[in-house]
């Protein structure tokens, strides 16, 4: 039993577990967007969303580019899309 794995598993699933964050993912999965965008979406304070950002960022979800003054943001692993699908099913089955 690999612990280091399962470690890792579990800092990719924990960075999913908040709603903002999968809003992101969301919306990042239909195209990339910038810092801007992302916040319109959410209304949030600036500090709050570079926070989730970061979070995504470091579990290797989302990646970012900086092109002059603006950040955009990206799927970096869009089959995590499957994962967030499957938790779909199972929604769906407790009803």
């Amino acid at each position: 039993m690999n612990i280091s794995l399962y470690k890792k598993r579990a800092e990719i699933i924990k960075a999913m577990g908040h709603p903002a964050r999968l809003i992101i993912i969301e919306a990042l999965a239909k195209e990339e967007q910038c810092v801007c965008e992302l916040n319109e979406l959410l209304e949030m304070d600036q500090s709050t969303l570079s926070r989730h950002l970061a979070v995504l960022k470091n579990a290797g979800i989302i990646e970012d580019d900086k092109r002059g003054l603006k950040v955009f943001y990206k799927l970096r692993t869009p089959c995590i899309l499957k994962y967030i699908d499957c938790i779909e099913g199972v929604i769906k089955s407790k009803k």
